[in-house]
């Protein structure tokens, strides 16, 4: 008997494409330094300086404070001037921060010492920069000197700070290998709603790119009929911010899948990000890329195994 399936689903988004005046901008996350106690009012301004100088570079989207702060506040993170890998890629993940950098302030042989370590929340890859100075009166001078440096090492066509992204080509060849050869695929409706904040959004991005990659797979796509799955799910979209003229935008999708008697039950989320010179583009930019990391993980994690 063929596994059939259903997405519950609304209707098609129409992709607009818009050349891209100028590269997308890194996201980045100033998190601080950590300083001994007398040393933490010196910490906080070149941590402040250190955001001003990197927010003057037109290659980078900074992540507010206040974001900053809101997050690590809710996730109860503790930051002692140093994170590990596991901390930058949750704090990445939620902020959508791509760049973290934290550090600390110590003094050395009567002068202050800021060593700063650059995270690439997607490859673990991790540089320190470092800054000195006498007094407060050399603070800007040492928070520029670090900006430069960092700027310098993100240039690097050879740091790998962000990962490569899988083109379709290829992650539509890799998920064909986890499925089985042959054989008709189980029939899909799917119904995604999602909002980008404070509107309804007509053409819901995130369940079309699910569609697409079901549909390249052999999942045959209808609109109605009995099935032995059902996948519900919302999404939504909201502004974060604007450097220059490119807009940054945020997404979340969730999605749970359930057999007929509700017994079998998979779920699954994502949060991304987008950059854009139009808001409505990269909110649906960044839907779009979660639909494509959840349908990649629907395929291996749950249809490969039916």
């Amino acid at each position: 008997m063929k596994t059939r399936l259903i997405l519950l689903a609304g209707s098609l988004l129409s992709f607009v494409s818009l050349p891209a005046a100028e590269p997308a901008p890194l996201s980045v996350a100033v998190l601080g330094l950590g300083a001994a106690k007398d040393a933490e009012a010196e910490a906080e301004k070149l941590t402040l300086l250190l955001g001003v100088h990197l927010s003057a570079n037109p290659e980078l989207q900074m992540v507010e404070r206040a974001e900053i702060d809101k997050v690590l506040g809710e996730q109860e993170l503790s930051l002692t001037g140093t994170i590990d890998t596991a901390t930058a890629a949750k704090i990445g993940h939620i902020t959508g921060a791509q760049i973290l950098i934290s550090g600390r302030l110590t003094t050395v042989g009567g002068k202050r010492m800021a060593v700063a370590k650059v995270i690439g929340v997607e490859t673990s890859r991790v540089v320190s920069v470092a800054g000195e100075f006498a007094d407060a009166n050399g603070i800007d001078a040492a928070a520029k000197k670090m900006s430069d440096d960092i700027t310098a090492r993100l240039r690097d066509p050879k740091a790998a700070f962000t990962a490569q992204e899988e083109t379709w080509e290829a992650m539509i060849a890799r998920l064909k290998k986890t499925l089985p050869a042959g054989g008709a695929r189980p029939s899909v409706r799917i119904a995604i709603p999602e909002e980008h904040i404070s509107r309804r959004v007509p053409d819901p991005a995130a369940q079309t790119e699910v569609q697409r990659v079901l549909q390249e797979l052999g999942f045959k796509l209808v609109e109605s009929g009995p099935a032995d799955y059902t996948i519900e799910g919302e999404a939504f979209s909201e502004r974060a911010g604007q450097r220059g003229q490119m807009i940054f935008c945020k997404a979340r999708l969730e999605v749970k899948v359930a057999d007929a008697k509700r017994e079998k039950i998979h779920v699954d989320r994502q949060t991304s990000a987008a950059v854009d010179l139009a808001e409505n583009i990269a909110g649906k930019s960044a839907l779009q890329k979660a639909g494509r990391s959840v349908a990649d993980r629907l395929v291996t994690g749950f249809f490969a195994k039916l």
